[in-house]
């Protein structure tokens, strides 16, 4: 079975119509579902918080509609972007947004699975093409820094502190934004105050008192809050069966 590799979320003040597209996403199992909303506030704020890959979006809901949930986003800041609804009229303002497609409701099986067709070639290219690197400012001026040479990101007030080895770098960006742009390039929490990328990770280790703590390539101890501990080594399994 294929595991789910792309967070979708479902937004249409109509119950039955979210189920409905929930019933034809379990098709396809390289999506789940990170969530439901009722209202373009509700859309708004989940972009922030789950940080979807694609987003089913109705374009007639209560207070903020679809299209005014993409003005204040932003095009550029959208993941992709279905529409649903009930109405054909809003077709060429919807392409005008750059939407993926525009689904009017009901929609039939086979219309469904060839927008999840489309969907799929474009999150596949688009992650081939993601730049997988951070821009920091030194007192030399700028460097380029590739996710996979970073071991660990420590948070350090509004910034970000970036370890490669035992040198650091800090980025103004807090941690919890910081860690919404790189989860998908296998970086963890460890703790509430830091990320580690599990790729650099040689062995996890505990404590004479039960404490769990990662051991990095570069030989830093970085430990794993009893919160998250299983979710961490759970992960490292995954990551080790990965590259079998």
């Amino acid at each position: 079975m294929k595991q789910a590799k792309w967070k979708a979320l479902i937004a249409d003040d109509e119950p039955a119509a979210r189920r409905g597209v929930r019933q034809l996403l379990a098709a396809f199992p390289e999506f789940v579902v990170a969530g439901e909303c009722r209202n373009g506030a509700e859309v708004l704020a989940a972009l922030d918080n789950s940080s979807p890959d694609v987003v089913f979006l109705d374009i007639q809901m209560p207070g903020i509609d679809g299209f005014e949930v993409i003005k204040r986003r932003t095009v550029e800041r959208m993941p992709a972007v279905v529409f649903l609804t009930a109405f054909d009229q809003f077709a060429i303002k919807a392409f005008e947004t750059e939407a993926l497609d525009y689904l009017v409701k009901p929609v039939s099986e086979m219309r469904f699975a060839a927008t999840i067709n489309r969907l799929l070639k474009r999150l596949q290219s688009s992650e081939r093409v993601r730049e997988e690197t951070i821009l920091v400012t030194t007192s030399r001026g700028a460097t380029v820094l590739h996710l996979s040479e970073i071991d660990w990101i420590e948070a350090a007030g509004n910034y970000s502190q970036l370890w490669v080895g035992r040198r650091n770098y800090f980025l103004r960006e807090s941690l919890q934004l910081l860690e919404k742009r790189v989860e998908q390039n296998g970086f963890i929490r460890a703790h509430r105050r830091a990320l580690v990328r599990l790729d650099g990770v040689r062995e996890l280790t505990r404590t004479r008192a039960g404490a769990s703590i990662a051991v990095l390539s570069s030989g830093v101890r970085v430990p794993i809050s009893r919160r998250r501990s299983a979710s961490f080594t759970a992960a490292l399994r995954q990551q080790a069966v990965g590259h079998d």
